[in-house]
């Protein structure tokens, strides 16, 4: 089945542009110059990914995100204004999974698309080209459960809602409580070879989990930070 990547942009000439490369990669594309539009639409009908530009009038890329984050963990890629760091530092510490500044090529685009959808296909326990393999076990860690198969976590019988990225990074953590990561080792496990990102984006993306856990726990204090070396969870 081809994935079905959301477009949003209020320039139509980089919505058709961005639209044709993906369709002749195969994806079914559905494109939005209205991000209230397209909010609606994703309640109705989750895409597989969506690419959200940050600069629109109606409402901004980030303002799109994190409505959309109210519902769903769909993986997201910013586009963003040339060496604007803010933006991105923003978008990954809203959960965004990937950004690509502007102008940018179709093949870049591309590349990210495909990357963060293998991280999200590992990260449900599928592999689209192998035949179906037994169910994952859960991973059990005190009051922390995961789901690999169903990307579900839950912590102290509260389901808490992760990005692919966030997933995964957390995954890495838990398989082996008390072991220090390096924010390298952790970028190893959560982005594709061909995809740079700073390795302080870590940073942006342990900030938003835990966020995300103290909503539920306000005493989570499960992952470790050791300044200058990385991060580590703690089991009970």
């Amino acid at each position: 089945m081809s994935h079905e990547i959301a477009l949003v942009d209020d320039d139509r000439n980089i919505l058709t542009s961005v639209s044709i490369a993906l369709q002749a990669e195969g994806f079914v594309t559905r494109v939005y110059t209205d991000p209230t539009v397209a909010l609606k639409a994703f309640a109705d009908k989750q895409p597989d990914l969506g690419v959200f530009d940050i600069k629109m009038p109606q409402m901004d890329g980030m303002e799109l995100l994190r409505r959309v984050r109210e519902f769903s963990p769909m993986p997201v890629i910013f586009l963003t204004s040339k060496d604007d760091e803010l933006d991105e530092a923003l978008g990954l510490a809203m959960g965004a999974d990937d950004y690509i500044a502007k102008p940018f090529s179709q093949r870049l685009l591309v590349a990210r698309v495909r990357a963060i959808l293998r991280r999200q296909e590992l990260a449900k326990g599928v592999a689209s080209s192998a035949a179906p393999e037994p169910e994952p076990v859960l991973l059990e860690r005190g009051r922390l459960v995961m789901d690999p198969a169903r990307h579900k976590v839950i912590w102290g019988g509260k389901d808490v809602t992760l990005t692919v990225t966030e997933f995964l990074i957390l995954e890495a953590l838990a398989q082996r409580p008390g072991v220090v990561k390096t924010r390298n080792q952790l970028l190893d496990v959560a982005y594709h070879d061909d995809i740079y990102v700073d390795d302080r984006t870590i940073d942006s993306h342990i900030k938003r989990m835990r966020r995300k856990f103290r909503a539920v726990d306000p005493e989570f204090d499960a992952i470790e930070t050791l300044y200058g070396v990385g991060y580590k969870f703690q089991d009970e």
